[in-house]
Order: structure tokens, then C-alpha cells, then sequence
């Protein structure tokens, strides 16, 4: 059978990527769990425990791999959710940084696994782009934690 995917992101937990993997797919449209593949007896962890699940969020297939604490994520990697209103930034927020997540700048997150994310809203890499409106809007991103697209749009539009 031909592979019909050649690349897609593998992410490092200690223990809990099932767990991950699961609470991301609730977030998400068009989401779901592709399958879990278990530790067999004699394996790094108990018998049973997954090993690797992979996942799509949205369509795009990542991997969340069991392997202990030899790694860390980091900040060196986030996942961007490019949002379409301000309601589905709010929502995804608050559901990433509840229960032990932490809020950064400028539309960072890490949400209790310790993955960072980017909640920013569809088409800012546009607004960005224009050298005076970029300037200004690059202006009011940075002192935000949460993105507040409607004072984005003021600065875009002043």
C-alpha cells in the first residue's frame, strides 16, 4: 500500500500522549484518533500502556509517543490554531490553559502536557505583511497574552 502522507510531527510525552492526543482531538473539527499502538510486555512501560497515537486535528496527522523523560517539549515547536473569531480564540484559550496550562505573549500558550501553542487569528501573516499597518498592528500584539482581534483590526485600520 502506498504511503499517502510522507511527513507529519511526532510529539514527546512521558506518559500521557493518549491522554494528549485525546484532549486535542476533542478541540477540533474534523478530528479524530487514527489509532493506538501498546507497549508489549517487557516494554519500556507496563503492558498496555500506549506507546504511540497518532491523531489527526483538523485534518493534519500528528503522532503523540510515550517515551518517558528523556525529553522535553519546548517553545522550539508550537502548534499554530489560525482562528477565524474572536469567540474560538476565547474558546480555544481557555480549554488549552485550563488545568495547569500557562498563558505567554503575544498569543502563546502551553497548554498541562507542556505543548505550545499559537492562537492567532486567519490572515494576521497578511497584516503583518504591509510595513506601516504591520508596524502598528505588531505594536498592539506585543503587550497582549490573549489575541484581542478587534484591536488588531483598529491598528491594521488606523
Amino acid at each position: 500500500m502506498p504511503v499517502t502522507r510522507r511527513i507529519s510531527t511526532c510529539l514527546w510525552y512521558d506518559d500521557n500522549g493518549e491522554e494528549a492526543a485525546n484532549f486535542y482531538v476533542s478541540l477540533f473539527p474534523n478530528s479524530r484518533i487514527i489509532g493506538v499502538t501498546r507497549y508489549p510486555e517487557g516494554g519500556m512501560m507496563p503492558k498496555g500502556t500506549a506507546m504511540l497515537t497518532r491523531f489527526e486535528l483538523d485534518g493534519v496527522e500528528f503522532a503523540a509517543l510515550n517515551g518517558g523523560r528523556r525529553f522535553r517539549l519546548s517553545e522550539a515547536a508550537s502548534l499554530v490554531a489560525l482562528c477565524e473569531t474572536q469567540d474560538e480564540i476565547d474558546r480555544l484559550w481557555t480549554e488549552l490553559t485550563a488545568n495547569g496550562g500557562a498563558e505567554s505573549r503575544c498569543g502563546w500558550l502551553k497548554d498541562r502536557f507542556g505543548l505550545s501553542w499559537q492562537i492567532i487569528p486567519d490572515g494576521i501573516d497578511k497584516m503583518l505583511a504591509d510595513p506601516e499597518k504591520g508596524a502598528r498592528v505588531w505594536a498592539a500584539i506585543m503587550p497582549m497574552t490573549k489575541i484581542n482581534i478587534a484591536r488588531i483590526r483598529e491598528a491594521y485600520e488606523r
